[in-house]
């Protein structure tokens, strides 16, 4: 074979071209253990926690146990391939997930796969899963209410923007019920919503995402779902993902909202995780740090200070207990991180009260201070009235014979306000129907009414002020206050609803 001068040109060339080329040097090790979706691997020393492996056959992995001699690792997704003496490669790059307005409307896992069907998600932003909670100086106090459309939330449990208010209670209670009709609730509004499903049934989630597209709410909202059929990495992740997806909201300046259902089987997944890491196992056989797991999750929900952006990221977290045990390792953490607790009650559920909340256990730690005037003038008398109803009430059961007549006025008016507390699900409440129709009832105009037909009554009341005296709801949706002058219109208007109306 005989080479031209030209040829020996062009290759010499080539090579000087090449010489000085940046060289990349990337961490590699072998896996020495592989079972249950967790890999043991040696020679990474240069891996971080929390950063993404990749394996020969294209699989990734979480480096969570970071040990001198080895690295454990959670693999993502199918890990029946894997075996030993594979070649495992750092990335460099930590755990993310997609961020951005994109996203809104969409069903994706926690890595920012689309899960609904409608083709992949159009962002190049990305957020790590995992960052250090705003400090101190960043916040600023909670202000602004979340209207969530439930009476009982909103007058007595208030929720305020960059708070994070606990839903507990037993299974099949309603706690989903809260998180759907406040998001539903958010319809034509600045509020961004985030739910975020762990561990649940494939089925439910579908119903979910049906019924937040059936009212309208999809357009506002992002579901992150790690379904029980999934492996536990992608259940512990999820809460991060969604957390990550609202602070790129928060961080514009917007406001978001994330729901966690639930935060059991988060822990759960964590717990599976950390055994099969062989992680030391503590009380209920969970690691040392189950309480830092949810902390540093529930801690990065802030409203921050104008200077920072304003924007605020609410946490509405769900922990389900055993037979009503609030005590328990789990339910303890997580009331002793957030701002307050709503709790259901299985006998109020099965009583027909719904939603079941539980007012002497319920309570809100800072959204007084976030509730609109209109309301706190209204529900200032609701939470005394219902617990002198309720002490009543148990004092009267022994019999009703010898109670006097203000007594038993006021045990008909507490029946007849914990009706009007009741609230079908998926039909949330503008704040100015709450508003007239709590000051109704507490001020006795539906006194005079038999207690099962309060229900239609009201829904009469709602229709004849929209009809008749719809300047007085626009009113209170403006100034978010019941006005001397409002509060005449509206006594002159339920006076006339009581004339015109037939009992």
């Amino acid at each position: 074979m005989v080479v031209g001068g030209q040829d020996i040109t062009s290759i010499i060339r080539q090579q000087i071209e090449r010489f000085g080329a940046e060289l990349t040097m990337v961490d590699v090790g072998t896996v020495v253990e592989v079972g249950d979706g967790i890999a043991r691997i040696q020679g990474l020393a240069g891996a971080r926690y929390n950063e993404l492996l990749e394996f020969a056959n294209g699989a990734t992995a979480i480096a969570l146990n970071l040990e001198e001699e080895s690295v454990g690792a959670v693999i993502l997704g199918e890990w029946s391939e894997i075996k030993e003496g594979d070649e495992v490669r750092c990335t460099g790059r930590i755990a993310e997930v997609p961020v951005g307005k994109a996203l809104l409307g969409r069903v994706i896992d926690p890595l920012g796969n689309p899960l609904d069907g409608k083709g992949p998600i159009p962002t190049d932003k990305t957020r790590p899963l995992e960052r250090v909670a705003p400090n101190v100086v960043l916040r600023q106090p909670v202000d602004t209410p979340v209207h969530t459309g439930i009476k009982a939330v909103d007058s007595m449990i208030p929720i305020g923007r960059g708070q994070r208010e606990l839903i507990i209670g037993d299974r099949s209670t309603g706690k989903s019920a809260i998180l759907i009709d406040t998001i539903i609730s958010q319809k034509g509004k600045d509020l961004i919503c985030i739910y975020v499903a762990i561990g649940q049934k494939s089925s439910k989630v579908a119903r979910v995402v049906a019924t937040l597209e059936r009212h309208g709410a999809l357009e506002h909202t992002i579901v992150v779902a790690a379904n029980a059929s999934e492996p536990a990495p992608l259940q512990y992740l999820a809460p991060y993902a969604g957390c990550a997806i609202g602070e790129e909201f928060m961080e514009q300046g917007l406001d978001a909202l994330v729901a966690y259902d639930d935060l059991s089987k988060h822990a759960w997944a964590y717990r599976q995780l950390s055994l099969l890491l062989r992680r030391p196992p503590g009380r209920e056989a969970y690691p040392g740090d189950i309480f830092y797991l949810h902390s540093r999750l529930l801690e990065r929900a802030a409203k921050l200070a104008p200077e920072y952006g304003g924007g605020s990221l609410t946490a509405l977290p769900v922990i389900e207990t055993q037979a009503g045990d609030v005590a328990a390792y789990i339910p303890t953490n997580v009331i002793s991180i957030t701002d307050g607790q709503i709790y259901l009650e299985t006998d109020l559920f099965n009583a027909g009260t719904r939603p079941a909340i539980n007012v002497g256990l319920s309570v809100s730690r800072v959204g007084g201070a976030a509730q609109t005037p209109a309301m706190k003038r209204v529900a200032g008398r609701l939470r005394l009235e219902l617990a002198q109803f309720r002490e009543l009430a148990a004092f009267a059961q022994f019999g009703t014979a010898d109670l006097d007549k203000a007594t038993r006025a006021q045990l008909e008016r507490g029946q007849r306000i914990s009706e009007v507390l009741k609230q079908p699900q998926y039909t949330p409440m503008s704040l100015e129907q709450e508003v007239t129709i709590l000051y109704a009832v507490i001020n006795g105009y539906f006194d005079d009414i038999p207690v099962d037909r309060i229900a239609s009554v009201e829904e009469h009341f709602h229709r004849f002020m929209a009809n008749n005296h719809p300047e007085i709801g626009k009113r209170i949706a403006q100034e978010k206050d019941l006005s001397a002058e409002t509060e005449e219109q509206l006594k002159a208007a339920l006076e006339e609803f009581k004339q015109t109306a037939s009992f």
